[in-house]
């Protein structure tokens, strides 16, 4: 609500406009995944609003942040390991560095 403004005038104007806002109950927890990782929420508070047939989320609370290891597909491992002449563990190793570039993982192996 709006600090000085009459809960009940702000209800009414809210209803006048078309939006309902509820809480939802009993969030555990969020998790908002992208490409290079995960936002966690783990006690959030979570408000649905619809505004004039549109429905938004509004999550309160502190996320944290834990980055995702690329898949790594096996054939990539084996021609990095057969390029380099390195064990396959390490290829994969020199792989999640370069996130997948094999060009990268190549030349990271040769110089080593």
């Amino acid at each position: 609500m709006m600090p000085g403004m009459n809960p009940k005038k702000m209800k009414q104007m809210m209803k006048q406009l078309g939006m309902q806002m509820n809480p939802i109950e009993d969030v555990e927890e969020i998790v908002i995944k992208t490409k290079t990782g995960q936002y966690v929420f783990s006690s959030a508070e979570v408000v649905m609003m619809k505004v004039q047939g549109v429905t938004t989320y509004q999550i309160t609370g502190e996320p944290s942040f834990t980055e995702t290891a690329p898949d790594i597909p096996d054939d990539d491992i084996s021609m990095v390991a057969e390029q380099t002449g390195v064990s396959l563990s390490d290829a994969k190793e020199a792989l999640t560095r370069s996130n997948g570039d094999i060009a990268e993982a190549i030349m990271s192996l040769s110089r080593e």
